[in-house]
């Protein structure tokens, strides 16, 4: 179905297509090109962070962080139920198990949970900040400290959440805050790690001849097309984010009072517009007739088939994925394109 109102639309106003033919003319469309260099040093900046790390997705960015973190077999990696199953696909990939921890009300991580979860295996904790909803940080990291544990940051859907941790990932997909159509890129203060997540991402070339490898690494970097879009991108994430701010403020006051709806907490910054509904999939049918997309909120990663429990513990990720959605949210939404959206819900809900 072709949607009016699709849930992401990308953002592209600002010097992508510019970045992108001067990326073409000088040849250097492969990982070797400037702008991947350049993307890198501006992102750690603008994050406050020492070093960047691009590579091809915010899976893989996850990836490359635990495997710089020397995390594998044995290990534990502490993640969220309420997530992209990616987050725990990437502990998977290290061959780590994942242990999973439910959500509290802002549907991020619990942290009064953290504790009862930690064992002699546990080696890191993997805080997702949900929809752009910023984690517990400040009790994450200190709960890190006392329990010697590393902490990886997924900010998939938080560009422009100021990150605190050992290592952050971001994504570049295209229904992200920023975007490079895909991509990933990690950034830390500790410059060893960088090495070892660059030297990993590129095939772990040895310095002593160049088809020698001494271990198991990836190709996952990001090609210098990929980094000039994403660099045309990040100059404009503060005007983006502030846009984004207005499009959350709008949405607010116009589903205020709507009888069957529950807003949630706001969002540190808007990747998202998420809200809670009765009779969520006769709603979503009634928009999607109207031309407006919605998506349904992430499954439980104790009831996704590959982690399943088979006790299938009451969870509130449950209870939220059992009536959450989301509604069309991208910078380029008008406030006129919100009322259309708006007068839809409350339309279906009068009709009650």
């Amino acid at each position: 179905m072709a949607f009016t109102y699709q849930v992401s639309q990308p953002y592209l106003t600002g010097r992508e297509q510019e970045y992108l033919t001067e990326a073409v003319s000088s040849g250097w469309i492969s990982s070797q090109g400037p702008f991947v260099g350049r993307f890198e040093e501006q992102f750690a900046e603008y994050n406050e962070y020492a070093h960047g790390v691009a590579c091809s997705s915010g899976t893989t960015a996850l990836t490359l962080a635990l495997r710089a973190l020397g995390i594998g077999p044995g290990d534990e990696v502490i993640v969220p139920e309420f997530t992209m199953i990616a987050s725990a696909w990437a502990v998977t990939y290290t061959g780590a198990t994942p242990v999973f921890i439910d959500c509290a009300d802002d549907l991020n991580m619990d942290v009064e949970l953290l504790e009862s979860k930690i064992t002699a295996r546990t080696k890191a904790i993997m805080p997702v900040h949900i929809y752009g909803r910023r984690c517990e940080m400040d009790a994450i990291m200190k709960i890190a400290y006392e329990y010697n544990l590393r902490v990886i940051e997924d900010s998939a859907e938080a560009h422009g959440v100021r990150p605190v941790a050992d290592i952050a990932c971001f994504s570049l997909f295209a229904n992200k805050i920023i975007s490079a159509g895909e991509g990933g890129v990690c950034v830390t203060n500790d410059r060893h790690l960088a090495e070892q997540m660059a030297h990993l991402r590129g095939m772990a070339f040895s310095r002593e001849h160049d088809f020698i490898h001494k271990k198991l690494a990836y190709n996952f970097r990001m090609t210098n097309l990929q980094a000039a879009v994403a660099l045309a991108q990040l100059e404009k994430l503060d005007e983006i984010l502030e846009i984004r701010k207005r499009i959350e403020a709008h949405y607010d006051a116009g589903l205020e009072g709507i009888e069957g709806l529950t807003k949630l907490p706001p969002r540190d910054v808007l990747w998202m517009y998420d809200i809670r509904a009765e009779r969520r999939d006769d709603l979503r049918e009634s928009l999607a007739v109207d031309g407006i997309e919605t998506r349904l909120f992430f499954q439980p990663m104790s009831r996704q088939p590959m982690y399943l429990d088979p006790v299938w513990p009451s969870l509130n990720a449950t209870r939220f994925a059992s009536d959450g959605l989301y509604l069309p949210t991208y910078t380029g939404l008008t406030e006129g394109d919100q009322d259309r959206i708006i007068a839809k819900i409350r339309q279906f809900y009068k009709a009650d």
